[in-house]
């Protein structure tokens, strides 16, 4: 009897239909940058700059995308979301050094492959299990 209400149980669960969520969440640059994990990991050598907000003449050096996923249990999905914008931009910063720019500019998000740009904010995607973002912008020289 047991094994029979055990299958039935697992039955009705199985024939549930799934229910992701797959959520856009935008958080400004400026909130990301202001966190104090990015004051502890970004050394400053790499200013950013998103795409349609002012920005300093440049001489572009390439472009590049930069994804980051986490982990979105037990986190808002704002506090997710800028956690990944941070390691996306340290990866910017690590490639941006590497190239010997100082900045990266005409920054937007790339989810999908389709970029959403905004003056002031980041757009990522928000999952029951995992948040994610995708960032594109171009390697920039800077005057100082």
């Amino acid at each position: 009897m047991n094994k029979l209400i055990i299958a039935t149980v697992l039955a009705l669960v199985a024939a549930m239909p799934a229910h992701s969520r797959n959520n856009s969440v935008n958080v400004t640059l400026e909130s990301v940058l202001s966190m104090p994990e990015a004051q502890a990991k970004l050394d400053g050598s790499v200013k950013f700059y998103l795409a349609g907000a002012k920005t300093p003449k440049n001489r572009k050096l390439g472009d590049d995308v930069a994804n980051a996923k986490t982990n979105a249990f037990n986190k808002s999905p704002e506090e997710a979301c800028r956690w990944n914008v941070l390691t996306a931009l340290i990866k910017f910063e690590e490639h941006a050094k590497r190239q010997g720019a100082n900045a990266v500019v005409d920054l937007v998000s790339y989810n999908d492959r389709v970029p959403v740009s905004n003056p002031t904010e980041l757009q990522c995607r928000d999952g029951a299990l995992i948040g994610g973002v995708t960032l594109k912008g171009s390697y920039a020289k800077i005057g100082k």
